[in-house]
């Protein structure tokens, strides 16, 4: 995944290019494929980037196995109080809380509401990321931090802790950012404001977390051999 063929000769790149093939896939040939309304009643776009659509529930299978794999990787850690095992523990910990936020807690597994947060949430359902001051004023803020930091200033500052992705994960991260940095700037843009793809790029995310998990946990099954 870190070189392009050309006809014209190979692009060699030090990060992982996925998230180019991806976007090049979504936007190339899955927004104009044809025959979705006919089909399931919306386009296969609409279908991938809907609430509670395969791209969500993928984001949800990816950060619960990452926090799977960051626990036992906190486990088999042979200094558990060094600020890289911490980290892994924490980012973990996260890793599990998202994943309980994008199905809302179990709330679309077991239909379980607890009635006091979903009244309150924007979309109706029992989860923190969409009550009305987290999402209109924190999330996106968050998001770009978080996506900044994982993308670029952890590897660049800390390059001696795998428990922050490795510089060839930045483009997982990074896109995300830019995505969310040009959909925020086009609320005061003078054209109108662009479509709402979050699913798609936030697709992005959960899988560069998740293949950061994967790659360290490899590492350590190796080195335990």
């Amino acid at each position: 995944m870190s070189e392009i063929k050309t006809p014209w000769g190979s692009l060699s790149s030090k990060v992982n290019l996925f998230p180019i093939y991806y976007l090049i896939f979504i936007y190339g040939l899955i927004y104009i494929l044809p025959f979705g309304k006919d089909l399931i009643g919306m386009t296969w776009f609409d279908l991938l980037k809907k609430e509670d659509g395969p791209l969500e529930w993928l984001q949800f299978s990816q950060f619960f196995i990452s926090s799977l794999m960051g626990f036992l990787i906190f486990y088999k850690s042979k200094k558990k109080r060094s600020i890289n095992s911490l980290i892994w523990l924490l980012f973990s910990i996260f890793c599990l809380v998202i994943s309980a936020e994008e199905i809302s807690w179990s709330e679309r597994i077991t239909g379980f509401t607890l009635h006091s947060i979903s009244e309150l949430s924007i979309q109706g359902e029992t989860n923190f990321h969409n009550l009305p001051f987290f999402h209109n004023i924190l999330l996106d803020p968050i998001l770009h931090v978080l996506c900044i930091f994982l993308g670029w200033v952890g590897w660049r500052k800390w390059p001696n802790l795998n428990s922050l992705p490795s510089k060839k994960f930045s483009l997982f991260f990074l896109l995300v950012s830019l995505f969310f940095a040009y959909y925020d700037l086009s609320w005061a843009s003078t054209v109108p404001h662009i479509r709402n793809d979050q699913e798609i790029f936030e697709f992005l995310l959960s899988t560069g977390i998740f293949l950061h998990f994967w790659h360290n946990l490899k590492l350590l099954k190796n080195n335990e051999q």
